[in-house]
């Protein structure tokens, strides 16, 4: 069954409908299946890469639900210029200011966004973020927050600050396994994991805050962490949801940024991402950039011929967290009374949800 998009007054939208026309109305998808979850997606990157974030995200949740009907709600972040699409989703802010009414998600997924200031509380999206984590805290909506959202998350909650890396973390690192728990259950080890960020959370500070980490790599440090409360709070420092040649995109960016002068120094390759061919290719390409130094340069920069052969390392095993995470939302929407979904209630409900899901917020669940 595919991921259904929510459009509104307009009806639904299959994922992968080209025209983004509403191909059934409100009412028929109800009648499908009232089981079905309500996920909101709350995209916070700027218009260069909103449409293909969003499509990842939802590429993501097809491949794992499966069977299972998912209708998706899009939401943008204020105060960023947008094309024609992006423009008509509803603001992010309304979630927290005003939509509760009529938006009684099952679960919350919060992209990251491009650091733009060294303090978070600088950010341009800190005030949506922090009022959309007091919202889902308040509302004990289960959500995901990745990469920057993650940071403001635990920074709004816990106090916990971000720390600037001495250089970005970026390429694809083997993560382990560091405690068993219902979203790892069923993945192979170690889970191969894109990582693109400038900033990281200790994970001391994590732990003594309370929060579980549940898979780590050596390099890259914390991967993937969650925390107790009323409701599941998952948090990914790395991008599960990346498409194969997403890190290409973003080195080649990052290259075309430093040949216009906005940046200081050439960008290091991924990690662990090109093959031996590709890498004397980008470093070629670097020894005559370095020397020759224009914007102009970037139309030679060196594109990889056979990206049809690259594999999605990574989809498997993310397409199974969210597998796990869609169960838990499952779980969790079969065991509270009254309207399914229904936010005003969940907060005084939470007490009565199934031993198993408690687990997944309480110190974690131990496999089976």
């Amino acid at each position: 069954m595919p991921v259904l998009i929510d459009r509104g007054p307009h009806g639904y939208c299959a994922f992968g409908e080209t025209d983004r026309v509403a191909v059934r109305p409100r009412s028929d998808v109800g009648d499908v299946d009232p089981r079905g979850l309500d996920i909101v997606l709350v995209n916070n990157m700027a218009d260069q890469a909103f449409d293909a974030t969003e499509r990842q995200f939802l590429r993501l949740l097809d491949a794992a639900a499966e069977d299972r009907l998912v209708r998706v709600a899009l939401y943008a972040r204020a105060n960023v210029p947008r094309d024609d699409w992006s423009i008509r989703h509803p603001i992010a802010g309304d979630l927290a200011f005003g939509d509760v009414c009529s938006r009684r998600p099952d679960g919350l997924i919060v992209t990251g966004a491009e650091p733009r200031a060294p303090d978070l509380h600088d950010e341009p999206c800190w005030p949506m973020l922090a009022g959309l984590v007091d919202w889902a805290e308040h509302n004990a909506v289960p959500a995901i927050w990745s990469c920057l959202a993650a940071h403001a998350a635990v920074h709004r909650l816990d106090g916990i600050g971000r720390r600037t890396l001495d250089d970005k973390c970026f390429g694809v690192f083997d993560c382990q396994r560091v405690a068993e728990h219902a979203l790892t259950q069923g993945v192979e080890w170690p889970m191969r994991v894109p990582h693109s960020r400038w900033n990281d959370v200790p994970e001391q500070a994590l732990v003594a805050a309370g929060y579980e980490v549940l898979t780590r790599s050596p390099e890259a440090g914390v991967d993937a962490f969650v925390r107790p409360g009323q409701s599941l709070f998952v948090f990914f420092q790395g991008h599960p949801e990346y498409q194969p040649l997403t890190l290409l995109r973003e080195y080649r960016r990052d290259v075309g940024r430093f040949l216009k002068g906005e940046r200081a120094t050439y960008p290091a390759l991924p990690v662990a991402y090109f093959d031996d061919a590709t890498t004397r290719r980008l470093l070629a390409f670097r020894g005559r950039a370095v020397a020759d130094r224009r914007a102009a340069l970037i139309v030679e920069f060196p594109l990889v011929p056979a990206a049809s052969r690259w594999t999605d390392a990574w989809h498997t095993s993310a397409s199974r967290i969210y597998r796990n995470w869609l169960s838990v939302l499952a779980e969790r929407k079969a065991a509270l009374p009254g309207p399914a979904g229904s936010i005003g209630a969940a907060h005084d409900r939470a007490d009565r949800v199934p031993a198993r899901w408690r687990g997944c917020h309480e110190g974690g669940m131990k496999s089976a």
